[in-house]
């Protein structure tokens, strides 16, 4: 089934003479990925003052392509420079949950939307992630299958917000929006249940 997370050898590619950059700067992959989960943590701070600063809803589109980015990034680090650790492991999965509930709770805040769905979204969101741990822990590989992982989602939430940023009558259709996507992540934890066993 397509995923986003498919497309991201393509990504890597373009971002290895950055990554090269950062390796001679000195920076480490675990490095990265707090600083991906600061991002995060900055961008959910900063959407919750959009009734403000409105142009505080860009955060979110144009930072999660940033998080992408580092995202990839530290993988990359941690992989071609010989950097993997446990704890690296430990804060790039962690670091996953912690960012996606950093952005996506702040959006029980907008007017018309259901909080239940935003809840929901989340918490299927984590169980999401660990579906995919657990396959690891049962002595198979990570899983990332989608549709609707972690890549997936952050495309669905950043278009939400670019369109609202221009739309705003988007809200009106939000509760399909992410019931929709709710069910295919619950879709996606499905099918890296099965893989698991």
């Amino acid at each position: 089934m397509f995923s986003v997370y498919k497309l991201k050898p393509v990504f890597q590619k373009l971002l290895q003479p950055i990554l090269y950059a950062f390796y001679k700067m000195g920076v480490t992959a675990n490095q990265l990925t707090i600083s991906a989960i600061f991002l995060s943590c900055l961008m959910g701070f900063g959407f919750l003052t959009y009734h403000t600063h409105y142009q505080s809803i860009l955060i979110i589109p144009f930072g999660l392509f940033l998080r992408m980015a580092l995202n990839a990034l530290d993988g990359m680090m941690a992989r071609q420079y010989n950097m993997q650790s446990q704890l690296g492991e430990i804060l790039n999965e962690m670091g996953d949950v912690i960012s996606d509930m950093a952005i996506i709770f702040p959006f029980v805040i907008l007017p018309g939307i259901n909080p239940v769905i935003i809840i929901l979204f989340g918490v299927l969101a984590i169980l999401n992630e660990f579906a995919g741990i657990l396959s690891k822990a049962l002595g198979k590989e990570r899983r990332y299958d989608g549709p609707m992982g972690k890549s997936d989602r952050a495309l669905v939430i950043g278009i939400f917000c670019l369109v609202f940023f221009f739309w705003r009558d988007v809200i009106y259709y939000s509760d399909w929006i992410f019931g929709a996507a709710s069910a295919l992540v619950l879709v996606s934890t499905i099918i890296r249940l099965q893989k698991a066993l």
